[in-house]
C-alpha cells in the first residue's frame, strides 16, 4: 500500500495556504530572534580555567582549549567505554556529523570542540573512524566539575566566554536542545512527510516508520548509527 498524499489543488489555492503559513513562520523567526536576544543577556558563572581535558598532545587546560579565541562551544559527547563504534551514541554521532566547516565560527572568534566523556585514545579512534576533523578532547577526568549541577553521561552543548585568563559558562542545553546543531532535521521539516517519526503530528496515512522502539531506529539503521554505514563500506574498522 502506497503512502497517503497531500491534497492536490491549483497554484493559486496552494499559494494562499502557503502565505497563511508564512505568517506563522515569520512569527517563529521573530520569536527565535527574541529568545536569542534574551540568551545574550543571561548572566554567567565562572568555571575553573585550570580544569584539564586531554587532547592530541596530552592534558590542556580549559583555557587552552579556546585556542586563543574569545569564545568556546563544547559538545559533551556521550561515551560507552569499551564498546565498538556501532554501539556508540546515535544522537552524538548525528549532531557532530553535521559539524563540518568551522571557519564561520572562527570568524566570530568562536572555537568549537568536542569534550568526549570517555577516554581519549578510544574516543579519538571513533573521531577518526567517522572522518571528523574538529578538535577532540577527553573530559573524562574533569567532567564532574565541568558539568556541575548536571547529570554526567548525557549529551550537552555548553558555551563559554573568556575574559583574559578567566573562563565563564554562559549557556548550556541538552536533549532536543542540541538539535540546533543539525541541518538534516531542519530540511526534513520542510518536506511533505517531515521527519517520518512516529511521535510527529502528521495526517493519517503519512509514513512514520522511524521510532525509538521499532526496527528503523530514529537515528540508526540495521544496528548502527546511520552515518556509519558509508564508513564501513569504505573499509574502515569500527573496533576502537
Amino acid at each position: 500500500m502506497s503512502d497517503a498524499l497531500p491534497t492536490v489543488t491549483d497554484r493559486a489555492a496552494f499559494q494562499a495556504e502557503l502565505d497563511e503559513l508564512r505568517v506563522r513562520e515569520k512569527a517563529l523567526t521573530r520569536e527565535a530572534d527574541a529568545i536569542a536576544a534574551a540568551r545574550r543577556r543571561l548572566p554567567m558563572v565562572e568555571v575553573d580555567a585550570g580544569l584539564t581535558v586531554t587532547g592530541e598532545n596530552g592534558p590542556v587546560t580549559l583555557l587552552e582549549a579556546f585556542e586563543g579565541r574569545r569564545q568556546l562551544i563544547a559538545y559533551y559527547f556521550m561515551w560507552h567505554d569499551g564498546h565498538p563504534a556501532a554501539e556508540q551514541c546515535e544522537g552524538c554521532t548525528w549532531c557532530n556529523g553535521a559539524v563540518g566547516e568551522l571557519s564561520y565560527l572562527h570568524s566570530r572568534d568562536i572555537t568549537y570542540a568536542v569534550f568526549c566523556q570517555g577516554p581519549y585514545d578510544e574516543s579519538r579512534r571513533y573521531r577518526d573512524f567517522m572522518g571528523w576533523t574538529m578538535p577532540w578532547y577527553s573530559a573524562a577526568d574533569s567532567r564532574e566539575k565541568l558539568l556541575e549541577g548536571r547529570k554526567v553521561g548525557q549529551m550537552y552543548l555548553v558555551c563559554y566566554l573568556r575574559d583574559g585568563d578567566r573562563v565563564f559558562e554562559t549557556y548550556w542545553t541538552t536533549m532536543r536542545g542540541v538539535e540546533v546543531m543539525d541541518n538534516s532535521y531542519h530540511l526534513m521539516d520542510l518536506t511533505a512527510y517531515g521527519r517520518q517519526e512516529d511521535h510527529e503530528d502528521s495526517p493519517a496515512g503519512w509514513p512514520q516508520k522511524w521510532s525509538w522502539s521499532k526496527v528503523e531506529h530514529i537515528l540508526g539503521a540495521n544496528g548502527r548509527p546511520i552515518a556509519q554505514w558509508s564508513r564501513i563500506e569504505a573499509g574502515r574498522s569500527d573496533q576502537l
